[in-house]
């Protein structure tokens, strides 16, 4: 897969807490888009465990460690709903083309997203495998025939995820640089765990 010149990739996340996956999946957009955006959101099929603020802070955490050029945190982009999201980002880089970055778990929601057929028709999903978690040929086929192009993109990211990290919570499945402000306000009980 190679990014289109202009092509930004927008990867919204609950970031509840942000993983060692989110990591590996940042790490691999900086080397495909020429500019990568991020932000943590609410996810409307998801409960959160703590507030948006907060794992808004986190993310900003990961973001600062990870500290490349390309990649921005920008949370104005944040709302529950794809299509608000990409209405702001068309304000923000009028004359971008966008990449909706994914995991394999979430290929099933998009048709079932709010105007899917209109976010499909104006950004490409891209999609980051998770290990873990096959996609079938038919969720594809889905996305295709209400007007999407897909990338699958060219890596696999490690089996990690939030809602393991939440249903006991330990230090390993996160990056390091979080555990302090995990610790200090006993975010997900960790500190119970400890």
């Amino acid at each position: 897969m190679k990014a289109k010149i202009n092509s930004i990739a927008l990867f919204g996340t609950s970031a509840d807490p942000p993983t060692l996956g989110h990591e590996a999946l940042l790490g691999e957009l900086i080397k495909i888009f020429p500019k990568v955006i991020t932000w943590a959101s609410d996810n409307p099929d998801k409960k959160h465990q703590i507030p948006l603020l907060k794992r808004t802070q986190l993310l900003r955490i990961l973001v600062k460690k990870i500290s490349h050029p390309k990649l921005e945190l920008v949370q104005e982009l944040s709302s529950p709903r794809t299509i608000h999201t990409l209405k702001k980002a068309f304000q923000l880089w009028p004359e971008a083309s966008f990449s909706f970055v994914i995991g394999s778990d979430l290929a099933v929601q998009v048709p079932k997203w709010l105007n899917a057929k209109s976010i499909l028709n104006k950004a490409t999903i891209a999609i980051a495998m998770r290990d873990g978690w096959p996609i079938r040929d038919n969720q594809l086929e889905e996305i295709k025939n209400l007007g999407g192009e897909i990338d699958l993109l060219p890596f696999n990211i490690p089996e990690s995820s939030s809602s393991k990290f939440r249903e006991r919570p330990q230090e390993v499945l996160v990056p390091k640089e979080l555990v302090p402000l995990l610790l200090e306000e006993n975010l997900y009980g960790i500190a119970d765990n400890t």
